[in-house]
């Protein structure tokens, strides 16, 4: 059965202490591309949301972190994400390497503005 968690600080918690830093850090990225967003647990992992909907997911596994959904970018940008791109929507960053951090609040930043230019 599913772990049912209330905040993203008690998922977080729910990881061994390497993961742990990981996912804040994941955390703190996204927050820092996304000015003014909130987070919440949606579909039981952390959601960084901007005007309570969501921008992005991102989830702790064994052997990886993930990040959902992938956005649409340039040439570059696909390029830079073409290694970690497991299944449509979805980037998976290996455990045992270090973590593109900065690629990762560039993806929180473009899924932010695909959702402002959404909004009306």
């Amino acid at each position: 059965m599913a772990q049912h968690f209330e905040s993203v600080d008690e998922y977080i918690a729910s990881f061994p202490a390497g993961v742990q830093e990981i996912l804040q850090e994941i955390r703190r990225c996204c927050h820092a591309a996304v000015p003014d967003s909130g987070e919440m647990i949606s579909y039981g992992i952390p959601t960084i949301t901007l005007g309570g909907q969501y921008v992005v997911y991102f989830a702790g596994w064994t052997h990886h972190v993930s990040v959902y959904p992938v956005p649409d970018g340039d040439g570059a940008f696909r390029e830079s994400i073409a290694s970690y791109s497991a299944a449509k929507g979805t980037l998976k960053f290996p455990l045992a390497k270090p973590v593109p951090y900065e690629l990762i609040g560039q993806v929180a930043a473009l899924l932010a503005a695909e959702r402002r230019s959404e909004t009306p």
